[in-house]
């Protein structure tokens, strides 16, 4: 999902308490997603733009969903009501926060519809089940503590963190917020600085990714690159 989600930094109780038993926004009630199938999916669509210590992803163009719900977790609300809100955010995100902050595209954009997209580019389905799977692997794991194992090579580094936003044929992706690398073959050096120190709408990630991270996604995009 290029998701960038317009979560807050910490959740109130109140405020997941009133969107979950009012049902605000939510289009119905959210059940039967798949946790599995939900990952994958996160890891997919968002990953590029949320850290999840449970997905493996280190985005920084949106909230970090571990901090977001980590203080409404501990005052004991439940992964149910996070996964009403999260699948509330997902059908009706904040495309443009009063803050100034990046919003959060609409649906369609995040989890397209098979039929709606050209042959090759990330689609799903069944977008309501989509929807219902990812919101539910996101409230079950989202502030736990729980932790994936931080990966080291280049392509998965790129997956889990940049995906969504850049097109690059040999990961499969099909991201349009930053350029198509495979259009702008960039030298490893070009890509260690942009991942490195960010540029224009591209964050800096030399906060969650560490310089042989950083090393082995730059030598994996600049190989592969329009190749």
């Amino acid at each position: 999902m290029r998701v960038r989600v317009a979560f807050v930094a910490a959740i109130a109780s109140a405020a997941l308490t009133a969107v979950a038993s009012a049902g605000c926004g939510t289009g119905g009630y959210t059940s039967e997603g798949s946790q599995g199938s939900g990952k994958v999916l996160f890891q997919q669509a968002c990953g590029s733009c949320h850290t999840l210590a449970d997905a493996g992803t280190a985005g920084v163009v949106g909230p970090n969903l571990d901090d977001a719900f980590a203080q409404a977790r501990e005052a004991g609300m439940t992964s149910d009501t996070f996964t009403q809100v999260v699948a509330s955010q997902i059908k009706f995100p904040i495309t443009e926060p009063s803050t100034g902050a990046p919003g959060m595209p609409d649906v369609d954009t995040t989890l397209p519809q098979c039929d709606d997209v050209e042959e090759g580019a990330f689609c799903v389905d069944d977008q309501e089940q989509a929807i219902a799977d990812v919101a539910a692997y996101v409230g079950a794991v989202a502030g736990t503590g729980a932790a994936a194992e931080a990966p080291t090579d280049g392509k998965s580094i790129f997956t889990s963190t940049c995906a969504s936003c850049h097109t690059l044929a040999d990961a499969g992706t099909s991201g349009t917020v930053g350029p198509n690398l495979d259009d702008a073959m960039p030298s490893k050096e070009l890509a260690v600085d942009r991942v490195t120190n960010g540029q224009g709408a591209m964050p800096s990630f030399k906060g969650s990714l560490d310089p042989a991270q950083i090393d082995a996604v730059a030598e994996y995009v600049s190989s592969v690159a329009g190749k």
